[in-house]
């Protein structure tokens, strides 16, 4: 996240691209985006179409899309790339592995939460991005993403970052009302963290989390203030979704291709978590219901 602000701050032009040092851009990938960009006014991002640097055909991330449970979903992430995701719409934020952003909205927004440090920053983003009155925009322009070739340099388990700046973004951003839903998902996510060994990395993100959660409820009243949307339109019941996608709920923004050990072996956890009817999901989004 520092290093990201400093780089947009740093340059002049009206707009910017962010992309991961894991990340191979397709020839026409700054083209197409730009020209997105340049065709919405109305919007302060663009997200791309990530897949899998080793396997083309098993997607990454087809735009990021914030439940009010807190979880991230990054739409069609593990399934295979069969057109569903071909086609431009809209997103709710942009994956920053690969994103373009409008620069006088990044920065008059406040750029990336720096206390983050690394996952969901651009989530928290695009919550005030949205807040502020912006949209992003979805263009299949295609990135490959080596998922998980650099968090392997944090001094944390991706899982404990995830567990964190979800509990920080929930703080700062959502109504009371909706603490149940989050107090459900963490729930959940304990749960098959304590299932799969990991209980360890989940805790000592709940834990990081308390230290800064004075400060995120301290700006509350600022970030609400400074908002031409409401909180519950910029996080609608149920997520923006393709046209005749299936959805498939993330577990925690990010974290997958870590835990299967990479984009193929989570392609075929998943594959085989459809045919047996996904019997792992034991936690049901509530959220979608609010």
């Amino acid at each position: 996240a520092f290093a990201a602000n400093r780089g947009v701050e740093a340059v002049s032009t009206s707009a910017v691209a962010l992309v991961n040092t894991d990340v191979v851009l397709a020839a026409d990938w700054l083209e197409r985006m730009d020209r997105t960009l340049a065709r919405h006014p109305e919007a302060a991002s663009v997200a791309c179409k990530m897949v899998d640097l080793r396997d083309p055909d098993v997607l990454y991330d087809a735009g990021d899309f914030l439940r009010r449970d807190g979880a991230c979903e990054q739409r069609g992430r593990f399934q295979r790339d069969d057109g569903r995701f071909g086609e431009a719409g809209e997103s709710f934020s942009a994956c920053a592995g690969a994103a373009l952003y409008r620069r006088d909205a990044f920065l008059a927004a406040g750029g990336f939460d720096e206390r983050f440090f690394a996952y969901l920053e651009d989530v928290d983003l695009g919550l005030r991005l949205r807040l502020a009155g912006w949209t992003c925009r979805y263009e299949p322009a295609v990135a490959r993403h080596a998922g998980g070739g650099t968090s392997q340099r944090l001094r944390r388990p991706v899982e404990a970052w995830v567990a964190r700046n979800t509990l920080l973004l929930a703080a700062r951003a959502f109504p009371a009302r909706w603490i149940p839903f989050v107090a459900y998902r963490q729930t959940g996510w304990a749960w098959h963290a304590l299932r799969d060994g990991r209980l360890g990395a989940q805790l000592e993100g709940v834990g990081a989390a308390l230290r800064v959660l004075p400060a995120m409820l301290r700006e509350r009243r600022a970030l609400r203030h400074g908002a031409v949307v409401s909180i519950e339109e910029a996080v609608p019941p149920r997520p923006i979704t393709a046209r005749g996608a299936r959805r498939r709920a993330a577990g925690a923004h990010a974290v997958g291709a870590e835990a299967l050990g990479g984009a193929r072996a989570a392609a075929r956890a998943a594959a085989a978590s459809a045919r047996t009817g996904d019997r792992r999901r034991a936690v049901p989004d509530a959220a979608d219901r609010a």
